[in-house]
């Protein structure tokens, strides 16, 4: 008896993430992927290839921000180069990181400074707070997403992707993290999908390209 109820809990549990998984991928155009439980790979550590803001963000001229958002992502996408599309993707983290208020860059600061010291329960409860003061600051989902992922809590981390996205479709850092827990659960086809996306708003992402070509294999086999 103890034995069947163990495996209802973790049916149960993957159904749940399945719906999870579907509530993040439909708004933009993804049908729902069936859930496929991975076996990790030991060697892998997927935390060394999200895509995180820069420790010293960039200040930005007055203006800038909201304003030439869109002018920023055109320079991201037409980037000749790696170092040139780097330096534009900065100050796209600097005007996400900038559009909270400063009560909430300070608790962003901390939260940060929680994440670093691997406090994620302190860093969890610190980016909860930001998010009840100002619900539309968009980066405070995708850190508090980051800290989620982290913990492999892939559940609660793709709940907030979904917000993200929601409010920031072009939001490169919480695409790839959505390709990277599609990977972790097995889910290569959508994996795949969501790294596409994330290229097409940044094509030099880093590594992106290298996860597309091995994925693109796997799911739709070589090119004859």
């Amino acid at each position: 008896m103890p034995g069947n109820l163990t495996g209802m809990s973790h049916r149960i549990a993957s159904i749940a993430l399945a719906l999870i998984v579907t509530s993040v991928v439909s708004p933009w155009g993804i049908a729902a992927p069936a859930f496929a439980q991975a076996v990790p790979d030991p060697h892998d550590d997927p935390h060394e290839e999200l895509v995180k803001p820069p420790d010293q963000l960039p200040k930005l001229p007055r203006g800038e921000r909201n304003r030439n958002l869109e002018f920023l992502f055109g320079a991201l996408k037409a980037a000749p180069d790696e170092a040139s599309a780097k330096s534009v993707e900065d100050r796209i983290w600097a005007v996400w990181a900038g559009a909270g208020n400063e009560t909430t860059n300070l608790l962003m600061s901390r939260a940060k400074k929680a994440t670093d010291d691997k406090d994620y329960e302190l860093a969890l409860r610190v980016l909860g707070a930001v998010i009840e003061i100002k619900p539309d600051f968009t980066e405070a989902w995708n850190r508090r997403a980051t800290v989620y992922f982290m913990q492999k809590d892939y559940g609660n981390s793709l709940a907030d992707i979904s917000k993200v996205l929601a409010r920031e479709p072009r939001h490169f850092g919480a695409l790839s993290g959505l390709g990277l827990i599609m990977q972790e659960i097995g889910d290569e086809k959508h994996a795949l999908e969501a790294y596409r996306k994330a290229l097409d708003v940044y094509p030099r992402l880093k590594g992106v390209n290298d996860k597309v070509k091995t994925l693109k294999e796997k799911v739709e086999g070589r090119d004859i």
